[in-house]
């Protein structure tokens, strides 16, 4: 695909068994953040295996609108959804947020205005939540993953899970990303930063699910996420160059 040829934004999100927020979120995708960028937008559906009726919603969707567009895979995990994600999107510019509409989608306003800034320009702006609306053992294990982060890779952002995140697609020229556990999101992130990409963060608004089951924070995929952390650690250590990938010239 030429640059003349792709879409201004590719905004995507990771679906897993949400047949009851998948049409809605394609929808908001669409009306909200579409006009944001003057309707030049795919949206990107990423099925990770669901075995509920998502997959059937999300083609019936694009079957009647050609900007949707649906990648089906063998259930992955969350890391292996937005890898996907990222690997499939044609867009100048690459967004996702979650299935689960606990995002307000018009404030992606917020981050594609930090993105076109020329007074302090950036690589990538990510959100944060301003007020997290998730149960308490969930707050404590996010604050605690965030602390871990910054003590051992001297990563210093506020809400590394945070899915309202906007990135200009030459950022992943050369960048290995390896994990398919919740890690991603901070695999991403740590190798932006040591390769000197330019991060901005700004406030969102969460909101309680309202519908649908959170499968993020089991015990198993905790401790996936922890032997996710001690090998980068390690291999940033052992094999940087490796790790990172060809820095980007600027």
């Amino acid at each position: 695909m030429t640059d003349a040829d792709r879409p201004r934004l590719t905004f995507f999100f990771p679906a897993y068994n949400e047949e009851e927020n998948v049409a809605e979120t394609i929808r908001r995708a669409l009306d909200e953040v579409g006009p944001l960028v003057d309707g030049s937008i795919e949206v990107l559906v990423i099925d990770d295996g669901s075995t509920d009726r998502t997959r059937e919603l999300a083609e019936a969707a694009a079957a009647t609108e050609p900007r949707i567009t649906v990648f089906h895979q063998a259930n992955r995990g969350y890391g292996g959804a937005l890898r996907a994600g990222f690997a499939n999107a044609r867009g100048e510019l690459i967004g996702f947020s979650d299935g689960d509409l606990q995002f307000d989608l018009r404030e992606f306003s917020r981050l594609l205005d930090r993105l076109g800034e020329t007074a302090k320009p950036v690589d990538a702006v990510i959100g944060y939540r301003i007020k997290r609306r998730d149960p308490p053992h969930r707050i404590f294990i996010a604050k605690t993953y965030n602390a871990i982060a910054s003590v051992v890779f001297g990563l210093r952002v506020r809400d590394i899970d945070c899915a309202m995140k906007v990135f200009r697609r030459e950022v992943f020229d050369g960048l290995p990303l390896t994990t398919d556990s919740p890690f991603l999101s901070a695999e991403l992130l740590i190798k932006l930063h040591a390769r000197g990409e330019r991060i901005a963060q700004v406030g969102v608004t969460h909101y309680p699910r309202a519908a649908g089951t959170n499968t993020g924070a089991s015990f198993r995929k905790i401790l996936r996420t922890f032997r996710d952390i001690g090998r980068l650690r390690w291999s940033l250590w052992t094999n940087r160059a490796e790790t990172l990938g060809p820095l980007r010239a600027r």
